[in-house]
């Protein structure tokens, strides 16, 4: 498809600037540009698919390492004594 722009100068002369920067005609720099824009459909379904497979993960005993490790780094990084995960409410609210 060939497509014709009328670019402000303000745009015109930052895309001549990035495709000085990149070493590429002005031409092959919009293209890569509106490529890296413009996420494929498929991409956005891969990224859906890994997520899921994190969430259908039977790995349970990793899962439980990762929160443990997770809830003892939040109460280490508070800046008060009180913990956000007290051990003698585990189970009963969180």
């Amino acid at each position: 498809m060939t497509l014709t722009l009328n670019l402000p100068r303000e745009l015109e002369q930052r895309l001549l600037q990035e495709a000085q920067r990149r070493g590429v005609a002005v031409e092959q720099c919009a293209l890569q540009l509106l490529e890296h824009q413009l996420a494929p459909r498929d991409r956005c379904a891969e990224a859906v698919a890994l997520i899921q497979s994190w969430i259908d993960a039977d790995d349970v005993e990793e899962q439980k390492e990762t929160g443990d490790f997770l809830i003892q780094a939040l109460d280490e990084d508070r800046p008060s004594e009180r913990k956000l995960f007290p051990a003698e409410l585990k189970g009963v609210t969180w």
